[in-house]
């Protein structure tokens, strides 16, 4: 998702197509769940977290070929990506195809970085910008957790899918867990090289 300039007069919308798309990947989270957890239903599932991909490519596309770029967007888009992140974790692991202890690690980062935020919000000043290391990561998250489910889903496809999704999911475990580093290491720097009034000053 584009990140709009505060001056933008559209920055302030809520009505786009781009937030309608995230929030439909929003409500196909708990659908995901009730169809690989409770149901089994492991090729809908699937569909599902396909359909969440291509929406998540397509929010991004729209926000910038119809200048409907937002505040709102650029705080959803993110969340749901590592909403799904999480929840496909979440069942992986309760339907033994991953190790508790990847999923661990993987939501342990987040929880370690979500109060990094108020440190920005007390010094008036924006969330870091998004790392390119940290866009990879995702990016091979996303592609690892779908592969790892075809691997169950249709295990016909296991000689192809398995070894891809494992690889995918190693080295996007190595950049998540990097690139979350570096995010704290800048929010200590911020920390303590930036007072609150000074941040306020800034804005």
């Amino acid at each position: 998702m584009t990140t709009p300039d505060d001056t933008h007069p559209g920055a302030d919308r809520i009505l786009t197509i781009p937030n309608l798309l995230s929030f439909v990947r929003l409500l196909g989270i708990p659908l995901f769940l009730y169809l690989i957890l409770v149901v089994h239903a492991d090729v809908w599932a699937l569909v599902i977290l396909f359909l969440s991909g291509f929406t998540d490519w397509a929010d991004g596309k729209l926000a910038r070929l119809l200048d409907q770029a937002s505040r709102l967007g650029a705080l959803l888009d993110p969340m749901v990506d590592r909403l799904y992140i999480v929840t496909t974790l979440i069942a992986l692991v309760a339907r033994d195809v991953i190790p508790w202890w990847i999923a661990a690690i993987l939501i342990g980062r987040e929880l370690v970085l979500a109060p990094t935020l108020a440190v920005y919000r007390r010094r008036g000043m924006p969330p870091p910008d998004v790392l390119y290391l940290g866009k990879g990561a995702t990016f091979l998250l996303m592609c690892a957790l779908p592969l790892l489910l075809l691997d169950l889903a249709v295990p016909a496809t296991s000689a192809v899918a398995h070894p891809l999704g494992w690889a995918a999911l190693i080295w996007g475990s190595a950049l998540y867990v990097w690139t979350g580093l570096l995010y704290l290491g800048r929010a200590l720097w911020i920390a303590r090289a930036v007072t609150p009034s000074e941040g306020q000053a800034a804005e």
